[in-house]
């Protein structure tokens, strides 16, 4: 027996198949700027450590930083810092560096996984304008340093 869809099945399932299509997308799009960079990069600007109370000049464990960022890309900024100890990741944080962000200010160590000593970090200046709706973080630039410990 040959049973025949009748047109209001049809549009169920093709406005099901289309619900399930759409919630998919952000998905799909929340992967590419999980990690810094992960959205490429875009526009042009540039990045600086500012050191907040060293007392030689150097970044130190335990020291307090910001940086001092300038970019058309966007009127709201961010930085995320990375630091690593012998290649492992140690710290991570994400900071917005405009007037209006809530901490404009990084600490470096100690974490769950730094606890003390020297590492290596990079900041990278990001436009995050597109990550409500895309998922997508920019990398505009970078910059890297040594804390010491």
């Amino acid at each position: 027996m040959v049973t025949r869809k009748t047109p209001a099945a049809r549009i169920a399932f093709v406005a099901a198949f289309l619900v399930l299509a759409l919630a998919l997308v952000p998905a799909a799009f929340a992967g590419k700027g999980g990690k810094p960079g992960g959205g490429g990069t875009g526009g042009s600007g540039t990045i600086s450590l500012r050191l907040l109370n060293s007392t030689d000049g150097l970044a130190h464990f335990g020291q307090r930083v910001t940086f001092d960022v300038s970019t058309s890309s966007t009127a709201y900024p961010w930085v995320t810092l990375d630091c690593f100890q012998g290649g492992v990741l140690v710290s991570h944080a994400s900071n917005g560096i405009f007037p209006t962000s809530l901490g404009q200010t990084f600490t470096l160590g100690p974490t769950l996984s730094w606890s003390g000593g020297a590492a290596d970090c990079t900041a990278y200046l990001q436009n995050w304008d597109s990550y409500s709706k895309r998922g997508t973080i920019t990398t505009i630039t970078s910059m890297s340093f040594h804390v010491y410990a």
